[in-house]
This record gives structure tokens, C-alpha cells and sequence, in this order.
């Protein structure tokens, strides 16, 4: 029993938290301003493309202020533009609406100057989402909220990626719906769920995991609030362009079912090994991609429900997150971004995670150097070349082979697929789960956190061999 003045789980836990998350957002903070500093030798060069290539400082978010029409007062969904088969803004509403945020924040500066200004308060907001990610993620690592904090803040992959597109807002929706749920409030886990996916597609993957734990649990009524939640969010933004926008609200479904396949797919691999008929017909690719997430999905259900010990929340939404990017026919480098927090909570183990983060880095890099070399049609730096300008701190002249890149591309798959490898270890042999070692059993879990089993395969076999076997 704890004596009068120390607190006891849940108030001294908070009241860690809170003597701690000055030093996780200034930390994220500080790794936010190099982010942005990475970037500023395309920013002085207004990010043409050869450049950006070059140096590694891509981003969507100053050449879409003009491609998309925002520099022209178009309001994204409402208003269409030519020049290209997209006519719309290709985001769910919430991103969309935060670019026209924005548009709107940067009218007072010059014509000439808006495009920039554009892109610092795209970075300024993008920044304050990341220390809202980081600390709602260390909010529900229970006693390891610093080392989780810490493992976000300082990401390689956070530093590199947090300005190429507007992902952070989901990513930090997401965060805060998990951070909802661990302190046991599924409505408003809901609502933030809801409005992560109007922001990006990925967060409506966690339905599958806090349905399949709150059945395996018996928690029926919290799992209604958060469902319910979800939908009344999702709606209550989605709807209004639906109705007076659908041509614009629908282009990012359209657009996603249409498109083939993209730099990061492992496909992009594969059609030169075999699958070749993919790269033309998109019926065939989206059915090979979504066929294997539905086997690899269904495959994570059955660990949901048969595993020793029911998995910890964040373990399952991290594996079906892996799920669905591992065949995807789409891998931006920022997606990375996705994964981050769930990694840090489903196994917050630095040899792994530090590994993952390596290749992560080789991905990124890879990428905008192969791009330079498809930009300037020349063969690019073999594996050696490329080496040995990595080594003196630069990039290959004319960029790197398409090799070199697929070395690049395994070299983030296989790390991703170990990691999630890992944790499927771990959840089957939950002795070995560094959190719950600890002595804690789910601390994001909210109302699953200790709650007992109600529904699993285990129970169910048991009472039919009971049955069968009244003796």
C-alpha cells in the first residue's frame, strides 16, 4: 500500500508524464527545427526538382500549393484545375482542408513570396502535430513514457520525413484517439479515430484490432461508444463536401483504385521478376495487393483470438498497419511516419527499432537519388560508386543505379518485416514482451488493460474437449 503523499498507478503515472513532457517536446521540437533545416537547401532553390533530388529534401507541400490551384484562390473539393489526369485535391477532406488552412494564413504576404510562406507555416503546424504525437504516445506507454517519448522525438525517419506531405495530421489524430482509449474514453477515442481517417485512409485499419480485443474481452459497450464515434466524426466532416463537392470528394477514392504502381511498392520489384502484367492492368494489381492484406489480416485475427494471452493493443494495430503497407501498391517515404508510434509501443526495443530506422534512412536516401537519375536519364552509380560518395557525405553524381535502388527498397521491406516478425514473437510468447515483463499487462488498452478473457479459440477448444470429455 502506498503511503499518504506518493500517489498510487494511474496519479503518479500522470504525474511523471507531466513532469516529463517539457523535455520530450522540446526534444521533438529541437528534431523538428533540423528537419526543417534539412530541407533548406531545396527551399533556396525554390525546390526544383533536380536539386531536391540531389541534396534529399523533397517535399509535396510547395510544388501542390500551385499545381492544386491554391496559389490561384481555388478552394480544394469545390474548385478543379487541368493540366493533369487529377482535377481535384487526391486527400481525404481533413488534409484538404488544412491546405486551404493554410492558403488562407498566407494571403497577407506578397504574390511572389506566398509559395514559401506557404510551406514554413505548412512546416510550423506540421512541427506542433509531431510533439503532439510524441507526447500523446508516451501518454500511453505506462511507465516507459520517456524512453517511447524519446524513441519518437529523436527518429532519423521523423527528422527526414515530417515536411514531404501533410501525414503528421493523421498521424498525430491517431495518436490521440490511442491516447483517448488508454485513458478509457472510446467515444472520444472514436471522434479522433474518425477524424484521422477523413485526414488519411490508414487509421481506419484500427477498427479491425479494437473490435477483435474488445470481443476477445467482452467489452461490447465501450467498443458501441468508440464505433459510434468513429462514424459521427468521419461523417460530420465528410459529409458537407459530399453533398455540395462529390466530383471533389470522391477523387481520392478514384484516384486511389486507378493508380498503378509507385516508387516503395515491392511490386515495383517484382514486375521485372515475373509480374510484369501488373504495371498494365490495374485490376489485376489492386486484387494481388488487396487479396494478400485480406490473408495477411485474416492471419492476425486468428493471433487476436488465439494467442496465449490476449495481445496488447498497439502489438495488433502495428501488425495490420504492416499488413496493409507491405503489399501495397503505394510506399511513400513518409509513411514511415505511420508506423513510428505503434513501433515504439508494440516493442519499444532499441536494437530492432535503431535497425528498422537504418533502413529506413537507406530508403530514403535511395529514393531521391534514383529519381535523379531517372530525371536526368542516365544509368546512375553502381552499389561501389554509390558507397563511396555515401562515405565522403554525398550523392552520387547523375544518382544511382535501379539496382542500387532495389537494394534500397529490400532493404526497408526486410526491416519492416522483421520488426513486425518480432512482434508476432512476442505476442506468442508473452513472457518475453519487455512491457509486460514489467509487470503491466496493456497499458493502451484502456478498458482491456487487466480485463479478463471472454472470447478466445483457447476457451472454445477447451470447453469442446470438456465436453467431450466430461470425465
Amino acid at each position: 500500500m502506498a503511503s499518504a503523499g506518493t500517489g498510487t498507478g494511474p496519479a503518479r503515472e500522470r504525474g511523471r508524464m507531466a513532469r516529463l513532457a517539457p523535455v520530450m517536446a522540446g526534444v521533438a521540437a529541437v528534431v523538428c527545427a533540423l528537419g526543417w533545416l534539412q530541407k533548406q537547401p531545396c527551399a533556396s532553390a525554390k525546390f526544383d526538382f533536380i536539386k531536391t533530388t540531389k541534396h534529399a529534401c523533397y517535399t509535396d507541400v510547395y510544388p501542390l500549393y500551385y499545381v492544386r490551384g491554391l496559389n490561384d484562390g481555388k478552394i480544394p473539393y469545390f474548385d478543379s484545375f487541368t493540366g493533369s489526369d487529377i482535377h481535384h485535391v487526391e486527400y481525404p477532406v481533413l488534409s484538404g482542408g488544412f491546405m486551404q488552412l493554410v492558403a488562407w494564413l498566407v494571403k497577407p504576404f506578397g504574390v511572389d513570396e506566398r509559395g514559401m510562406a506557404f510551406y514554413n507555416v505548412t512546416a510550423l503546424l506540421l512541427a506542433v502535430l509531431a510533439i503532439v504525437a510524441v507526447l500523446a504516445t508516451a501518454y500511453v506507454a505506462g511507465r516507459r513514457s520517456l524512453r517511447a517519448g524519446l524513441m519518437v522525438a529523436l527518429s532519423p525517419a521523423l527528422l527526414l520525413t515530417a515536411y514531404i506531405n501533410w501525414d503528421l495530421l493523421a498521424v498525430a489524430l491517431a495518436a490521440l484517439a490511442l491516447a483517448a482509449w488508454s485513458a478509457r474514453r472510446p467515444a472520444l477515442a472514436g471522434a479522433m479515430l474518425g477524424l484521422a481517417i477523413a485526414a488519411k485512409f490508414y487509421p481506419l485499419l484500427f477498427l479491425g484490432p479494437l473490435v477483435l480485443l474488445c470481443v476477445r474481452a467482452g467489452q461490447w459497450r465501450a467498443m458501441g461508444r468508440m464505433l459510434a464515434g468513429t462514424a459521427g466524426a468521419w461523417l460530420a466532416v465528410n459529409v458537407p463536401v459530399m453533398v455540395f463537392a462529390w466530383d471533389g470528394w470522391v477523387e481520392f477514392y478514384s484516384f486511389s483504385q486507378k493508380r498503378g504502381i509507385d516508387w516503395g511498392s515491392i511490386f515495383f520489384v517484382l514486375q521485372d521478376h515475373g509480374l510484369s502484367g501488373l504495371a498494365s492492368d490495374t485490376d489485376e494489381l489492386n486484387l494481388a495487393g488487396t487479396g494478400t492484406f485480406l490473408v495477411l489480416a485474416a492471419g492476425i485475427a486468428v493471433l487476436a483470438l488465439a494467442a496465449p494471452r490476449r495481445p496488447r493493443l498497439p502489438q495488433l494495430m502495428f501488425l495490420v498497419l504492416v499488413a496493409f503497407m507491405l503489399p501495397n501498391k503505394v510506399w511513400s517515404p513518409q509513411y514511415v511516419l505511420w508506423l513510428l508510434p505503434l513501433a515504439v509501443l508494440a516493442r519499444p526495443k532499441l536494437p530492432a527499432f535503431v535497425l528498422w530506422q537504418a533502413g529506413e534512412v537507406v530508403y530514403f536516401f535511395g529514393i531521391w537519388w534514383y529519381l535523379m537519375s531517372v530525371s536526368l536519364q542516365v544509368p546512375g552509380a553502381d552499389l561501389s560508386s554509390t558507397l563511396s560518395a555515401a562515405a565522403h557525405l554525398g550523392a552520387p553524381d547523375g544518382g544511382i543505379s535501379q539496382d542500387v535502388y532495389t537494394l534500397a527498397l529490400l532493404a526497408r521491406f526486410v526491416t519492416v518485416l522483421a520488426l513486425a516478425v518480432l512482434v508476432v514473437w512476442d505476442v506468442l510468447r508473452p513472457s518475453g514482451d519487455i512491457v509486460r515483463t514489467g509487470g503491466e499487462d496493456d497499458p493502451a488498452g484502456g478498458v482491456l488493460d487487466g480485463a479478463d478473457d471472454v472470447v478466445s479459440l483457447r476457451r472454445w477448444r477447451g470447453a469442446r474437449h470438456l465436453a467431450a470429455d466430461p470425465a
